[in-house]
């Protein structure tokens, strides 16, 4: 299994592959010592410790094993799979078909109070009307080559939208304004789309913001991503979704976050940019 690209995760991974040396070296053994007890390649235990090659759970039985610190595994295979949680492939994700996947973050999004949401691509799942999520996740579903559950993906994304409407929620989210520019679907399902933006403007719980194109900008366009909370930022990449838990790494989206709240536009000015954009479609 091959470590993860992004630097929370590969903080996570150094943690667990620490545990296992200092394990290890507690022992008092080499790590040829841990291959040959093992039955690895010599190479192995090396790549191990210096996080080129994630262990897999039968790895850590097997290391706790030949270090006599079987009773280690329980927390050694839980923090392993920690790490897994936090960088995961689509096609991981996606092996059941998109309505699962749909489904599967609404205790995130019911146990959340603050979401901020910064899209520099598509308009936000919980804002998108059918048309507009019906040609997105056709379009995904595609490229992914997963299996066509769509229309039933389609209705469970657009029954997660209740949390706009449901408990003690707050929202704050940032477009780019090319998001209210870029065609998925026909001009009918745009106009829909920027239509149902212009209604959930006015809802008391979100401050719907547009960066505009012409806005001296602190930042240059970042990917897209959503910060829960405090707690968890999540980016959607092209391969995998990233889930960044490091506080500091957090703050540092949350300040992103902010400079890009303070150079957008609200109220009438942000409606008067989706009213343009459903001007341009005619």
């Amino acid at each position: 299994m091959s470590t993860s690209p992004h630097s929370s995760t590969q903080q996570a991974q150094k943690a667990l592959a620490a545990r296992l040396r200092d394990i290890r070296l507690d022992a008092g053994l080499t790590a040829r010592a841990i291959a040959r007890s093992a039955g690895w390649h010599e190479s192995k235990s090396s790549r191990i410790e210096h996080v080129r090659m994630k262990p897999s759970d039968a790895d850590i039985r097997a290391w706790c094993a030949a270090c006599d610190a079987e009773d280690q595994v329980p927390d050694l295979i839980a923090a392993s799979r920690v790490v897994d949680s936090m960088y995961v492939e689509w096609r991981r994700l996606q092996k059941s078909g998109l309505r699962q996947l749909q489904e599967s973050k609404v205790p995130l999004y019911e146990a959340t109070r603050h979401f901020r949401v910064y899209c520099s691509h598509v308009i936000p799942g919980f804002l998108q009307t059918p048309a507009y999520a019906r040609a997105l996740l056709t379009a995904f579903g595609s490229f992914h080559g997963v299996p066509d559950d769509t229309e039933e993906a389609v209705a469970a994304r657009v029954a997660r939208s209740r949390i706009l409407h449901e408990g003690d929620h707050r929202f704050a989210l940032l477009l780019e304004e090319s998001v209210l520019r870029y065609r998925l679907g026909d001009a009918e399902a745009m106009a829909g789309q920027l239509g149902h933006l212009l209604a959930i403007v006015s809802l008391p719980s979100v401050a719907l913001g547009v960066i505009p194109f012409t806005v001296e900008r602190p930042l240059w366009t970042l990917e897209g991503f959503n910060i829960f909370d405090d707690d968890l930022v999540q980016v959607e990449l092209l391969t995998a979704t990233v889930s960044v838990t490091q506080p500091r790494e957090v703050a540092l989206y949350v300040k992103g976050f902010t400079e890009l709240a303070d150079i957008a536009v609200y109220g009438a000015q942000a409606r008067s940019l989706i009213t343009a954009a459903i001007a341009a479609l005619n």
